[in-house]
């Protein structure tokens, strides 16, 4: 620029037109000039519908989402730490849960301490729990202490049961 000042043209208005609306006619062969208001309703379906209540195809019980596999989680959720007023799934003591396709169970777990008062009797109560759960041929638990627990292995909504979130 050498130094030339920039030209605007300025128009002073009393009103503006409001802009068109936006218009989506039907396509062809969808309506007819004699279609009522009811069927073009009739015609419309959320695109939700049935999408939401669709089941996963192909989704075995025993593979996570499947039958077994959340009934497993539901018996897990069910075993409360005595110390720590949560459930030892959200506590983050559960590892690994492997279910075979003819219900063999295997809980991978840990506890919070190797001196926890719990050590012998929690392992015990987690068989118990899993095998009493419709389809579990058998269940078999394997306390780990690789990698060792720490409370960052817990769910958020353990950690806002205990006023750390």
């Amino acid at each position: 620029m050498s130094g030339e000042e920039p030209k605007f043209t300025v128009e002073q208005v009393d009103s503006v037109s409001p802009p068109p609306r936006a218009r989506v006619e039907d396509g062809p062969n969808e309506s007819g000039p004699d279609e009522t208001l009811g069927d073009k309703l009739g015609r419309k379906r959320d695109y939700l519908e049935g999408f939401l209540a669709q089941q996963p195809t192909g989704l075995a019980g025993h593979e996570p989402g499947g039958a077994l596999y959340e009934g497993v989680i539901a018996a897990l959720r069910d075993i409360f730490d005595p110390e720590i007023p949560v459930n030892i799934y959200d506590l983050g003591l559960i590892y690994g849960v492997d279910i075979t396709a003819d219900g063999a169970v295997a809980v991978t777990m840990t506890l919070t301490t190797p001196h926890c008062p719990v050590a012998e009797s929690m392992p015990a109560e987690v068989e118990l729990r899993v095998s009493a759960v419709p389809g579990v041929r058998e269940a078999e638990v394997n306390l780990v202490w690789d990698p060792p627990w720490d409370p960052q292995k817990m769910s958020d909504d353990a950690k806002l049961e205990l006023g750390m979130l």
